[in-house]
């Protein structure tokens, strides 16, 4: 399998820990503020990126369907997606158990719990069967892949025949002047607001060294075609600034 960059960014530089270790060390840091942060640094507009992805997501997925939600996360995009698709059942897994104990409570507290099963879990070795998911996403969750190619080539494994990948990421807008923006508000304005409000400065300014390695676009969509994916596609979300990646599993 191929080794992509990105595979090599990692949060803290000094730690002799492999990337997944390091990535789940540093979401357990920024846990208790990582919903206020995602809010508080894109504005609210990740809300509407989130539901275009779970629009595609659900697209032809009947009652009973199966949704697999990797990198889960505190569950916002399974909470979303139990509220747009009511009549799916949804599992999300991650790497991070203090995310998902936030996760668990807030699925408690919205009584969710017959809905959304929330399991730790490596996305790039899920212990499912072949092919149990209608549809899996992923939002801004495979830059912390450790092997970009494994995890998709594992995600592929447990779609069902004609199951969809839809995959969120930030992208590097191409706008004259949004770019060179947006390439500021990466590298100093989220990181120093990352180290106020969560103490972690690390986890911001991995975001950024990520997101500029990450191979987006059209050489992402590659990528899928070369694990397996059919039918991939990508669509540009606010003037570049997220991409929504699309791709199906063959019958």
């Amino acid at each position: 399998m191929a080794n992509y960059s990105h595979d090599r960014i990692v949060p803290f530089k000094d730690s002799q820990l492999g990337k997944k270790q390091q990535v789940a060390e540093m979401f357990d840091k920024i846990a208790f503020r990582y919903d206020f942060l995602n809010r508080f640094l894109s504005g609210g507009i990740d809300i509407y990126w989130r539901r275009r992805a779970i629009r595609e997501a659900g697209a032809g997925i009947g009652a009973g369907g199966a949704i697999l939600d990797v990198a889960t996360g505190t569950a916002d995009m399974a909470i979303m997606m139990a509220r747009y698709l009511p009549a799916v059942r949804i599992t999300g897994v991650d790497i991070s158990n203090g995310m998902l104990e936030i996760g668990r409570q807030k699925v408690q507290r919205l009584q969710l719990g017959e809905r959304i099963d929330l399991q730790a879990g490596d996305s790039e070795s899920l212990q499912f069967a072949d092919g149990s998911f209608d549809a899996i996403t992923v939002a801004f969750g495979v830059r912390n892949f450790e092997n970009l190619e494994k995890g998709l080539k594992e995600m592929l494994r447990v779609l069902k025949p004609g199951g969809r990948l839809v995959v969120l990421e930030f992208s590097q807008p191409r706008t004259p002047g949004l770019r060179q923006f947006y390439d500021l508000y990466l590298r100093l304005v989220a990181p120093n607001v990352g180290k106020m409000v969560s103490s972690s400065r690390e986890a911001y300014q991995y975001l950024n060294d990520s997101v500029k390695a990450f191979p987006e676009g059209a050489a992402f969509t590659r990528i899928m075609d070369g694990c397996g994916y059919i039918n991939t596609r990508l669509r540009r979300l606010s003037l570049g600034i997220c991409t929504l990646y699309i791709g199906e599993k063959g019958n």
